[in-house]
């Protein structure tokens, strides 16, 4: 596909109120996205673009929108949904500063976690266009407090997440109550059979403007891959920082945990690091976030759901203190540095056999990410130093030191030389102390690791703890919650929950070949046992050796009716036990993969939470039964 032709704002047909409004956010030339998409949208067409975070996605149909907006008539004309509350609430911001000279245009967000009292005041305060997530907008149009028969413009903001979080039910339910005669707009990174599906059930003759690969990584962004010891991490990172002077960083890990460990840690180390992720509540993340935006907290430490919606422009550096087992959440991940024409920095920590997970993410984006060079301790201080003597002579200038001269006093009278307490000031100012990583080489065994990577690296959101997930009464969003209302039924589906028929699937970018037996303890699970056809007697089961199988009485042996011919990995089962149940996903042991279905080793305390939490469930798209295997 050719190269999109950039426009710039005044070559557009838009009116003069946009042009003011884009030309005071500081844009002059229009992204590839909104040079190919705002024509169409403007003459009406359904319009498919492809497109990542961070490409400008949201002017595209913004824009348009409020175009068509019919000024102070108090109903709804335009409808956004998004998959979690803060990209709606990234979005809504975006198209009140595009809408600022617009008069007669009001914008309003809805969403879980929110006070739904005061939402509804909003919308018959006279909202003409409502951006919000699935789960609020339903609760809002069965309480006919939200009506969309007059509705002029629908857009689906990331379609793909919406569907990976079972909100097909959702989306469709409400494009239902929509006028038939609308614009229907969808936006997404990736094109999969669902997709498709949506556009040809609720789209007419849709235009598709897509934005090419090279489009999609900015080139400002300097990317670097560290190979590193899994328990050198924060010691590598913390340097890194240091020697290259981040005042701003956004961090990354796979889970929650890993979230509130990084910060823990962070802090202990005198960096001012705040986490992020679903167990928070809306109150507490709209805090952290506030603080980060201000630069009252220099680091924030997210996973990539709770990272959703954040619009920061000033982030120096994007760690990825676990590597992402996506490749696009890679591009999503970085793509928050190296914004409005300012260099990037893009640092990712490889453990191991992670060095796979690496070269995917170089072929999907078509980028080479060299390998970086772990600063020594002694150049850090040395950074350190430089950076010190500059601070002492800017102090010196200042001319007000007579204040502080009794000080040098105290210090030789009681004995100090000028270079013992010269040294003391130094090493309390900079606050560089050695520790057990000073003198270590902090490089890991490239030719190392699990051949399902490190566990010290964590795993994604998708194959560990789910980010927003069960147990914890902060869904959010992400699942369906509907702000702690009891579990019922209404004409738009079940509500058990907050899990619908349009159920999450586990590792569907897991392209490795699954192992047919997997001991979490060893590396390397080969075969095991024969295939036995469907509907046969499951046989006697066997341990990777082959030997009949002696289930430790700790563990409840679990029956899963996929296999390998679903192609099924570890991965995926440790994924979909962990992230619908809530449980660690390392306590888990022994997983043996057949061509047609698993057993899987449970934990006896954790057997009643996961039979429960899997009933209904689904992996990789199929919905699966899960039940307490029969004796052998």
């Amino acid at each position: 596909m050719s190269e999109i032709a950039r426009l710039r704002f005044d070559e557009l047909p838009v009116s003069e109120d946009i042009k003011k409004a884009v030309l005071d956010m500081g844009f002059e030339t229009a992204s590839p996205i909104q040079s190919e998409a705002i024509p169409f949208l403007l003459e009406g067409r359904d319009v498919i673009g492809q497109a990542q975070t961070g490409t400008g996605k949201t002017a595209a149909f913004g824009i348009p929108m409020i175009e068509k907006v019919i000024a102070f008539d108090k109903y709804v004309q335009g409808l956004v949904l998004c998959p979690t509350r803060e990209l709606a609430v990234q979005v809504t911001e975006e198209i009140k500063k595009l809408a600022k000279y617009k008069k007669g245009v009001y914008v309003t967000t809805v969403y879980g976690g929110d006070s739904i009292d005061r939402q509804i005041k909003s919308l018959k305060a006279g909202a003409n266009i409502v951006v919000g997530t699935p789960g609020r907008v339903i609760d809002l149009i069965e309480r006919r407090a939200l009506k969309l028969e007059k509705v002029q413009m629908a857009v689906l903001d990331e379609a793909d997440e919406m569907l990976d979080m079972g909100f097909r039910d959702d989306i469709e339910s409400i494009l239902q109550e929509t006028n038939e005669d609308r614009q229907t707009v969808l936006f997404s990174a990736t094109m999969s059979k669902q997709i498709m599906a949506l556009t040809s059930r609720y789209q007419n003759d849709p235009k598709l403007v897509k934005v090419v690969k090279n489009e999609i990584t900015n080139a400002n962004i300097e990317q670097l891959y560290f190979d590193v010891k899994g328990k050198a991490k924060m010691e590598v990172m913390t340097r890194l920082m240091d020697f290259y002077n981040v005042k701003l960083a956004l961090i990354f890990c796979n889970q929650k945990k890993r979230v509130d460990e990084v910060v823990e840690e962070l802090i202990l180390r005198g960096y001012a690091a705040e986490g992020l992720h679903g167990d928070l509540r809306q109150t507490q993340r709209t805090n952290v976030m506030a603080k980060f935006r201000s630069g009252a907290t220099t680091i924030l430490v997210a996973t990539d759901v709770a990272a959703r919606g954040i619009d920061v422009n000033d982030i120096d550096a994007v760690f990825n203190y676990d590597i992402p087992l996506d490749e696009e959440y890679y591009v999503h991940r970085i793509g928050r540095t190296g914004r409005a024409g300012k260099s990037g920095k893009a640092y990712t920590f490889v453990v191991g056999a992670e060095r796979n997970r690496l070269r995917d993410i170089m072929n999907f984006t078509k980028v080479k990410i060299d390998k970086g060079v772990i600063p020594s301790f002694s150049d850090v201080v040395g950074v350190k130093k430089g950076m010190f003597i500059e601070r002492v002579q800017n102090a010196i200038q200042e001319d007000d030191l007579a204040l502080f001269g009794d000080v040098y006093g105290s210090l030789t009278h009681a004995g100090f030389s000028n270079e013992q307490i010269v040294a003391a000031l130094v090493k309390m100012t900079m606050g560089v102390a050695k520790n057990e990583f000073a003198d270590e080489n902090l490089e890991g065994d490239a030719r190392g690791g699990d051949r399902y990577g490190s566990r010290d690296s964590g795993r994604n959101d998708r194959f560990g703890s789910r980010d927003g997930g069960r147990g914890n009464g902060s869904n959010g969003d992400r699942f369906g919650s509907r702000d702690g209302r009891d579990s019922g039924t209404s004409r738009f589906g079940s509500r058990d929950g907050g899990s619908r028929d349009g159920a999450r699937s586990y590792g569907n970018n897991d392209s490795r070949p699954p192992a047919r037996s997997f001991d979490r303890n060893d590396s390397r699970p080969p075969r095991t046992g024969d295939r036995p056809r469907t509907g046969e007697d499951r046989g006697p089961r066997t341990d990777k050796t082959g030997k009949p199988y002696r289930q430790d009485d700790n563990m409840v042996r679990m029956f899963v009716n996929i296999g390998f011919d679903e192609k099924i990995s570890p991965a995926n089962i440790v994924g979909a036990f962990a992230g619908e149940s809530g449980i660690p996903g390392n306590t888990l042991g022994q997983i043996n993969i057949f061509d047609k279905y698993t057993f899987v080793d449970v934990p006896k305390e954790y057997a009643t939470t996961v039979l429960n939490s899997m009933d209904g469930a689904s992996i990789k798209g199929k919905k699966v039964n899960v039940e307490i295997a029969k004796p052998a």
